[in-house]
């Protein structure tokens, strides 16, 4: 009998639809079966001995929410016997879109401990949320959830993980207590999302995903030199075409809304053969060789709620001469997407893991060491830089001053004119605090929609007290001055737009909410100060200026 291994996770939903994401023990007939008739069925595909389907359901009517259930091969496999949580729902956008679309986001999330043992970064925010939903049927809950990067650690295992890595193949030899290969990466994702809270909340919550650099690696793709390096290790290859592939199965797929997946070449090979493995380590071996033949970039609309979530990390051009962040059809893809239909949405919202605005000391030091490492000051200089670059994680958008300027352009460009949005806003993680930061462009040229930087990290991981110091610093008039200097020593030109902080920085495991209701919106930031609890820090409206 087939069983359920993994999920379910709900995907996609729209007015009409979703998907289900499943794994199974072995080879079977996946089957959702909604209270209402609907549902839909996938048979699993096979990547590396592991079974996968991702189940399309259709025929759910719009602006309802409908319990479902699981089966496999006939059996009914979710929810669980003896499950403490309610059913898990599908809830549909309505036809016209009017709904208020509330969007809970966050990032960095290391695994929850066993709930017997305790927890060295305190409480989880993903759990306290789940605790919440499940014990109060009428609170407020997202209709989307997105997960902005590092939703596994392969660099940074748990003492779980590493005692399995020992007794695989031991730690003796590169790469060590990180993982090796697809099936370590498996080994993340189920201590992941098979947390009881986090599983429950995840099948009854759609989540978009987007990876960061700890999916990988910590600095993934920081530079040329740092990817030369690391091509020079035994054990790298390995490494990025599993990191790739698992999340091409656990995250990617999901992403794409079922037309996407069936119009998918590569879903519709892996799923043409027995064993879809070879297929898709192709693919990897294509996306790793040849970055800009693969588009992880994704497009959302939830009523006239427009969401782009951008790919900052394999989409990079890391020459030093003409280093971009996005390369130039990933540019022009996000450029599209931006500006396509204006008029048709109120809210535009640009999912990037890495913040595009830093505290000025922090975007300084990066410009300047940028202009370092492409030799601005000579070949002494540069070395320096790209150590420097690696030991500071150097890599935001300010690292790549091109399209920083470019990014400001565009926000500019689609919350200007007829038909502009009444909010353009920039949703990141990464950096282990909240902040809300907001651009200013010179006199006569600011854009008519309001434009942020909300900024919300982690939802599970540690803050040292050297980075809550740091990063409180780095906002100050001092660091500012600091920040100049730096600047000035690189050559650095002056960014295309001014900023200030206008709220935080907030420290802990915490979550972001925007309610959006028409052309209003209002932020709520909250933080897990209990394994059930989640307590409101701030909260704001953001269309008043």
């Amino acid at each position: 009998m087939a069983g359920l291994r993994l999920g379910p996770l709900l995907r996609f939903a729209d007015a009409s639809s979703a998907t289900v994401w499943v794994e199974a023990s072995r080879p079977c007939t996946a089957e959702v079966r909604c209270a209402d008739g609907a549902g839909g069925t996938a048979r699993t595909f096979q990547v590396a001995g592991h079974h996968y389907a991702l189940i399309p359901v259709t025929g759910l009517p719009p602006g309802t929410a409908t319990a479902y259930e699981v089966f496999l091969d006939g059996t009914r496999v979710w929810p669980l016997p003896d499950s403490p949580f309610p059913p898990s729902a599908i809830r549909t956008l309505s036809e016209n879109g009017g709904d208020d679309v509330r969007v809970t986001f966050g990032s960095c999330r290391w695994a929850a401990p066993p709930a017997d043992a305790d927890d060295p970064v305190g409480p989880d925010a993903l759990d306290s949320l789940a605790a919440r939903l499940a014990t109060d049927p009428d609170a407020e809950r997202p209709d989307v959830l997105l997960l902005l990067g590092d939703q596994v650690y392969a660099d940074e295992v748990s003492d779980a993980v590493r005692a399995r890595i020992r007794a695989r193949r031991g730690l003796a030899d590169p790469p060590g207590a990180g993982i090796a290969d697809f099936e370590e990466y498996t080994w993340l994702y189920y201590e992941s999302w098979l947390d009881p809270e986090v599983r429950w909340l995840l099948s009854t919550v759609p989540s978009c995903m987007v990876f960061d650099d700890h999916d990988v690696i910590d600095d993934w793709n920081t530079s040329a030199a740092w990817l030369a390096d690391m091509r020079a290790t035994p054990w790298w290859r390995e490494r990025i075409l599993s990191g790739l592939m698992s999340y091409w199965v656990h995250q990617h797929l999901g992403n794409l809304s079922p037309a996407e997946l069936a119009a998918d070449p590569l879903y519709a090979a892996v799923r043409a053969t027995p064993d879809g493995t070879d297929v898709l380590r192709a693919f990897a071996c294509r996306a790793d060789a040849e970055p800009s033949s693969v588009r992880w970039s994704y497009r959302r609309d939830f009523g006239r709620v427009r969401l782009l979530m951008v790919d900052t990390r394999a989409a990079r051009v890391l020459a030093e001469e003409g280093r971009a962040m996005l390369d130039p059809g990933e540019a022009e893809w996000v450029r599209a997407q931006a500006l396509q239909d204006r008029g048709s949405y109120d809210h535009l919202l640009i999912g990037t893991s890495l913040p595009w605005l830093l505290p000025h000391l922090v975007h300084d030091a990066e410009a300047w060491n940028a202009a370092l490492c492409r030799g601005e000051r000579g070949a002494r200089w540069a070395r320096f830089g790209e150590r420097l670059r690696r030991a500071a994680d150097l890599e935001h958008w300010a690292a790549f001053p091109g399209s920083f300027a470019a990014l400001a352009d565009l926000l500019g460009e689609a919350g200007s004119g007829a038909g502009a949005p009444a909010t353009v806003l920039v949703l990141s993680g990464d950096v282990h605090h909240a902040y809300v930061a907001e651009p200013r462009w010179p006199e006569g040229t600011g854009p008519d929609a309001r434009v942020l930087q909300l900024t919300c990290s982690p939802v599970h991981n540690s803050i040292p007290l050297s980075m809550r110091v740091g990063f409180r610093f780095g906002w100050s008039a001092v660091a500012r001055a600091l920040g100049r200097r730096f600047a000035r020593h690189g050559r650095c030109g002056r960014p295309p737009v001014d900023w200030r902080k206008t709220g935080g920085p907030w420290f802990g495991n915490q979550l972001m909410t925007l309610s959006l209701h028409g052309r209003s919106a209002r932020l709520r930031l909250e933080q897990a100060r209990g394994k059930d609890t989640l307590t409101t820090v701030e909260e704001s409206d953001l269309t008043r200026r």
